[in-house]
């Protein structure tokens, strides 16, 4: 199940910033099934927490995170499908991932419910072969 995409309301003015019609309240439903309701949460938070340190592409990140290229490729769609991620260039190889500014204004939240779930440390350099 993959919640609907936030949406933003139409700003006349150009100086103002758009603000989402959902709030805190939807962000935090979201993050909480995105990465602590389901089976590839933990490798959606390694993926979220690589892409914060730097834009990288679905193959760089597939080794960073040391997951497979192809699981890679779901976890960034659905990340992509519920405006977490944004590609640089829309279904082009190679094309580098970046986080959008809803997950990074929201990051805290991320930390937050893996602080409640009982990961304290989130780190792409913790995996272990």
């Amino acid at each position: 199940m993959l919640y609907p995409r936030i949406i933003y309301s139409a700003v006349k003015d150009k100086e103002q910033s758009a603000q989402p019609i959902y709030g805190e309240k939807y962000l935090r439903r979201l993050l909480w099934y995105l990465l602590g309701g389901t089976r590839g949460g933990p490798s959606r938070v390694e993926i979220l927490k690589a892409l914060r340190e730097r834009p990288l592409n679905a193959n760089q990140l597939a080794g960073v995170v040391r997951l497979d290229y192809k699981t890679v490729e779901h976890h960034l769609r659905v990340l992509e499908e519920n405006g977490l991620v944004m590609s640089s260039q829309k279904g082009a190889y190679g094309a580098v991932l970046l986080l959008t500014t809803t997950i990074e204004q929201a990051w805290p939240l991320v930390e937050e419910i893996w602080g409640k779930i009982g990961r304290t440390k989130i780190s792409a350099a913790e995996r272990r072969d």
